[in-house]
């Protein structure tokens, strides 16, 4: 199949920030802000750059953990001290005006009203452009924190995140549009039948509504996913408007991308109704030789202890310093960890005779997700050919190193992508949906029931 008869139309794009940027030394790069954390005006220069250079959105991760506690203690604060995401899109909604804010919210460990509150407030506070990834928390040392030794099994976990997102999604929905008048001559602030209760009685929840602020300017918040396990993907093709993933092969890409998007028909819902946005690493230099310095200069400060540690977390939560790093990849039980991502740990693994030094220092930038080392031509080609051939509708940009790696991807390759087409130079509109192209569902209401 030739280019010119491929997919046609343009890219999404999330910058995906991660404190100190996403590989692991990252922290410790000169092109980096090691503070940056715990430092407002870090976020606030990172987001408007981002802005300025027509993002669609921020993506920010959150755990309630922190998870390699025998880890040195500067190594595992490096990667642990960081603002609650939501608090932190608060105060970056004032300081920016178009880019949409995705906060990273689990259903483990919260409430569906709390989490429904939390998300129409930042829509009203950023004018319409809040979105939610919703994920299932996967690690002991989360659960350790709200009473419990160990993580429940993966299955509990999506059978209590299938009905969270359905009281959020009816609370969301409990206001009509247009239920709030504020007539000052007839005494009426809203109109009487203008919202209800929800009263909904589940297996996990028990709870009435209505939501105690108003519709939204977006209707409701835009819905994001990051599962990828065969549960993940049912939830992402029944409520999801963004799924975030790691693929590693273009094969796998479209793969995915095809699987997904036919899942969806079961809840009737067309395929543009969802966006893929697969996670991309990319180090970006003039040439391929100084894009291969940079990362190579990233890799030299690797600590071992900390690159096992953080495969061990990939590959399940296993302890793995007890094998020899130079030795091959151990058979490993199934976790009720991330499985999706246990299972790409070990493929890569295989498939290409990996030890486990050579796994940990594959994944120590992208955690997996795609990883493109070169010139921005490099970047932007294979960019253009998992999105041609169907196999995303965008990427989340996971700098190594922020601002650095920002910057080099902002200056070099979004200049490639628009001139190939292939992004904005402009925003088409005000609100997160806006820049995605999309709406609700048809009354805004909850997407269809399971079948």
């Amino acid at each position: 199949m030739t280019v010119g008869s491929m997919r046609q139309g343009t890219l999404r794009l999330g910058a995906f920030f991660y404190a100190t940027g996403h590989h692991v030394a990252g922290w410790r790069h000169s092109s980096s802000e090691a503070d940056g954390g715990l430092v407002l005006e870090r976020y606030v220069g990172w987001a408007q750059r981002a802005e300025a250079a027509k993002f669609d959105l921020i993506f920010l991760e959150d755990g309630t953990g922190i998870r390699d506690l025998d880890l040195r203690s500067s190594e595992r604060t490096a990667r642990s001290t960081h603002f609650e995401p939501v608090t932190l899109l608060s105060a970056l909604a004032a300081v920016t005006s178009r880019i949409g804010l995705v906060a990273t919210t689990s259903t483990s460990f919260n409430e569906p009203y709390n989490v429904a509150r939390r998300f129409a407030s930042l829509d009203h506070l950023s004018g319409g452009r809040a979105g939610w990834n919703l994920v299932t928390s996967a690690t002991d040392a989360e659960a350790a924190n709200f009473g419990g030794d160990r993580i429940a099994r993966h299955a509990d976990r999506y059978e209590r995140a299938e009905e969270f997102v359905d009281v959020v999604l009816g609370l969301w929905n409990t206001w009509d549009d247009g239920a709030v008048i504020i007539d000052r001559a007839s005494g009426q602030f809203s109109k009487p039948d203008g919202f209800r209760p929800l009263n909904h009685r589940g297996s996990h929840f028990e709870v009435r509504g209505p939501l105690n602020i108003s519709r939204t300017p977006q209707g409701q918040p835009v819905l994001v996913q990051a599962g990828s396990s065969g549960p993940g993907k049912d939830l992402a093709a029944r409520t999801a408007e963004i799924v975030f993933t790691a693929n590693q092969t273009l094969e796998e890409a479209v793969a995915f991308y095809g699987d997904l998007k036919e899942r969806m028909a079961r809840f009737g819902r067309a395929p543009d109704d969802l966006k893929v946005m697969p996670g991309l690493f990319p180090v970006v230099g003039r040439s391929e030789a100084e894009a291969r310095a940079k990362f190579e200069a990233l890799q030299d400060l690797i600590d071992p202890v900390v690159g096992l540690a953080l495969l061990g977390r990939m590959i399940g939560g296993h302890d793995l310093s007890g094998y020899d790093p130079d030795g091959p990849v151990p058979e490993l039980p199934e976790t009720d960890g991330i499985k999706s991502r246990q299972q790409l740990m070990v493929d890569l693994a295989r498939r290409e005779g990996l030890t486990l030094r050579q796994l940990y220092l594959r994944i120590a930038g992208a955690r997996g997700h795609s990883q493109i080392i070169g010139t921005a031509a490099q970047i932007a080609d294979e960019m253009e050919e998992r999105f041609r051939a169907g196999g995303a509708d965008g990427f989340n940009i996971m700098p190594p190193t922020l601002p650095g790696g920002l910057e080099d991807f902002i200056t070099l390759v979004l200049p490639e992508l628009r001139r190939r087409g292939l992004f904005r130079t402009e925003y088409e509109g005000r609100t997160l949906r806006d820049h995605l192209g999309s709406r609700p569902p048809a009354g805004f209401g909850p997407h269809p029931a399971r079948t």
